[in-house]
């Protein structure tokens, strides 16, 4: 097989339809683990080895030194978990086995990713011979230098994970927003420096495009600290190994959790919050929580969670801080259950900055319209609120939900 590489177009589609051949009878959900266990297996390999190889240099043997690694941000990967293990044994029966212990001796080593990685590599319905394919299909992805390993494995990564929100349709929404939206999200808050938070952040997103703007404006990432969560578990692991992957260090909490039965950030107070909420989520408690201080403008209702998210959020931000929150369009008008007289205090309160109506079909998971409302706890034009209405400012570039917002 031909080496692959960054400079290669539309490598990451190449690689997701290679890869996509091992699915076979598994559902998208269940095959997303293995595909994006295996890409996060390749990249911590990757930067062990390129470690190693520095230290070999040195000559003052310490390869096997676990701190020589952890010092430099680098995860310790065992010896029988190193890629080029693996990669002998991409045609061997055990080769599900051999990954599935690979897994556990790097969590062994590494008390950051205690639980996170998948370890189902074995089970009988995943086709070995076609799991050895893509072994071989990642050991010829080959990378030079440190960076050129998170940016390739970065982008695969991302690519993937926007194939499977194609595939999975409705429960996509619990861990993919559209990249079109999170680049909107932080090109107006522009989070340069301080404490950034996702209190549903899905597969990490947000974190990602945060770093990416960061580095476009020759910024430094330790500028920022980064805290969020969620309450799949599945989706909480894999913003656990994208972050990872993109070298970012995050507080997500010590597991998944409900974000209003437990928050993992109870004394945070955020500069900036970035969120996609769940739709019009209902049944999510208000009952059991009805003297919850968070509810400063009102008590949302049991069956529409938005004023709850909102009000979370606003609750975490700083004195000075913003925050953008996508939300159903249905947000903006509904006075069921009190929300109107939630709106209405929050506008008297002068924390709505600005509220963009943004275009249709940009889910794979709804077709529900959609705007970005972004708060301010510090407006610098008190009194006012900035509408935009954007519905007419995109242009399609793939048949399903997939747009780019111009402007």
């Amino acid at each position: 097989m031909a080496e692959l590489n960054s400079a290669e177009i539309g490598f990451e589609d190449k690689i997701w339809k290679a890869a996509d051949l091992l699915r076979g009878n598994l559902d998208a959900s269940e095959y997303k683990t293995v595909v994006l266990g295996l890409i996060f297996l390749k990249y911590i390999s990757d930067r062990f080895e390129l470690r190693y190889n520095e230290l070999l240099e040195e000559g003052e043997g310490f390869e096997e030194d676990r701190d020589e690694y952890t010092s430099e941000n680098v995860f310790y990967v065992p010896t029988d978990s190193r890629w080029s293990v693996i990669a002998s044994r991409a045609r061997t029966p055990e080769i599900g086995m051999v990954i599935d212990d690979a897994m556990r001796h790097i969590e062994n080593e590494n008390p950051k990713l205690k639980g996170i990685l998948p370890k189902n590599f074995s089970r009988p319905e995943l086709d070995k011979r076609r799991l050895g394919d893509v072994v071989d299909l990642f050991t010829n992805l080959s990378m030079h230098s440190k960076d050129e390993s998170k940016d390739v494995l970065g982008r695969v990564y991302e690519y993937c994970l926007s194939k499977f929100a194609e595939q999975e349709g409705k429960l996509a929404g619990e861990f993919y927003t559209p990249s079109c939206i999170v680049q909107t999200l932080v090109e107006v808050l522009q989070p340069l420096s301080g404490r950034v938070y996702d209190p549903c952040c899905g597969s990490g997103g947000m974190f990602v495009q945060s770093a990416k703007f960061i580095e476009s404006h020759s910024a430094n990432i330790n500028n920022i600290s980064i805290y969020g969560q969620d309450s799949n578990p599945t989706t909480w692991k894999m913003a656990m190994m994208n972050l990872a992957i993109r070298g970012i260090e995050a507080d997500l909490g010590k597991y998944n959790a409900d974000t209003f039965f437990s928050d993992c950030h109870p004394t945070l107070k955020a500069d900036y919050v970035m969120a996609n909420p769940p739709f019009n989520l209902s049944d999510w408690g208000a009952d059991k929580l009805s003297t919850d201080v968070r509810w400063l403008y009102g008590l949302p209702p049991n069956g529409n969670a938005n004023y709850a998210w909102i009000q979370h959020i606003v609750h975490h931000l700083s004195p000075s801080g913003k925050a953008g929150i996508v939300l159903a369009n249905g947000s903006l008008s509904s006075n069921t259950s009190g929300e109107g007289e939630i709106r209405r205090k929050m506008i008297e309160a002068d924390i709505v900055e600005g509220i963009i109506a943004m275009p249709s079909q940009l889910f794979y998971t709804t077709q529900i319209p959609v705007s970005i409302w972004f708060i301010s706890k510090n407006k610098k034009q008190k009194g006012k609120t900035l509408f935009i209405d954007a519905r007419n400012l995109g242009t399609m570039v793939y048949p399903q939900a997939k747009a780019i917002v111009r402007g």
